[in-house]
């Protein structure tokens, strides 16, 4: 397991973060997953094990119920605390309350009190704000997250699902008040779904950002086994919930090209797709989730693969972006101060 560096911080988590969208599987989660105490201490048990010193829940997950699994399961284990950078996240609907969402300080204030009860723990390593909140002023989200780390209920701070001008006017007003600010970017990704590399890319590559990748297999459907005329096997997650949205024909694709990889190296094409994501320099960690422990370990074991150049440039090739403006604009003008001027 390689460990890299959150963002501008001194903080190591590991390439792979466990992820636990699927551990509780109350009302409309029970589409992720539905695994229970026992199965959810035998994934931490696995994950830590195998190196994963990082995990990523939410507060909306399960309503609750999976960080209360997750911190079950991590006293169950007997675990230190101090081995283990615990995330979480909160905006989305907790209730049908008025203030029972979004990113007030009313609501983030409550929200971390109740994380950090039910994950049974006294601080969070990384608080992330799980969207955008269009109706909280952006100073009053951010002042409340400065706070909360200033109060050491809260280490480190990131974002998810951003545009980057939302991404970029947080780190400006943060900089400008002497604020904590987002150390990590945690955001769809996928060899089939690289848009991320339009803006984000340059945008954290520019300001030292952290790089989390939820969804690296595209909801199941980069695992290899979905074809482009079936439906994928019963009770696979993409029959039940068709999310995140996908351009199958793209997607196809790229599998038709990881097929015959994963059949050299005798491995899945989950493996492939993980891989190719573990090999881009600006990935931090990928988040992996599992209903079974023969998931889990089959996500784990993409660490193990190393991929060629020749395959590399192949599946660069199937998965490149269509280009679009100003993209090709910026790049035909940037090949001018490419190179120094040559001497007479």
């Amino acid at each position: 397991m390689r460990y890299n560096l959150l963002g501008n911080t001194g903080l190591y988590v590991s390439q792979l973060c466990l992820g636990t969208m699927t551990f509780g599987g109350k009302g409309y989660w029970e589409k992720m997953g539905r695994v229970q105490l026992d199965d959810v201490t035998a994934f931490v048990k696995k994950a830590f094990e195998s190196g994963i010193n990082f995990i990523d829940t939410a507060n909306v997950y399960s309503f609750g119920e999976s960080e209360s699994l997750t911190g079950q399961a991590i006293k169950k284990l007997g675990l230190a605390r101090e081995d283990l950078v615990i995330a979480t996240k909160a905006t989305g609907i907790m209730n049908d309350l008025p203030n029972g969402r979004g990113q007030s300080r009313y609501h983030l204030m409550n929200e971390v009190e109740a994380s950090l009860k039910r994950l049974q723990i006294d601080h969070i390593d990384l608080y992330q704000l799980h969207g955008f909140d269009p109706l909280t002023p952006f100073e009053e989200a951010l002042s409340t997250l400065n706070d909360l780390v200033r109060s050491g209920k809260v280490r480190y701070i990131g974002l998810c699902n951003m545009a980057s001008w939302q991404i970029m006017k947080g780190l400006a007003i943060s900089d400008k008040r002497n604020w904590a600010r987002f150390e990590s970017v945690q955001a769809y990704y996928t060899i089939a779904g690289r848009d991320l590399e339009r803006e984000i890319i340059p945008l954290v590559q520019d300001q030292k950002m952290g790089v989390m990748v939820w969804s690296p297999l595209a909801g199941g459907l980069l695992s290899g086994k979905y074809r482009a005329d079936t439906k994928g096997p019963q009770g696979s997650r993409r029959r039940n919930f068709n999310f995140p949205p996908v351009d199958k024909v793209r997607a196809f694709k790229c599998v038709d090209v990881m097929r015959p990889i994963a059949q050299k190296h005798q491995v899945s094409v989950a493996q492939v797709a993980l891989a190719w994501l573990l090999s881009r320099s600006f990935v931090t960690s990928v988040i992996i989730g599992a209903k079974t422990i023969v998931q889990l370990e089959d996500n784990i074991a993409s660490t193990r693969l190393k991929l060629t150049v020749t395959e590399l440039k192949a599946l660069e090739e199937v998965s490149q972006l269509p280009q679009e403006y100003p993209g090709w604009m910026l790049s035909l003008q940037g090949q001018y101060r490419a190179q120094p001027p040559a001497k007479e």
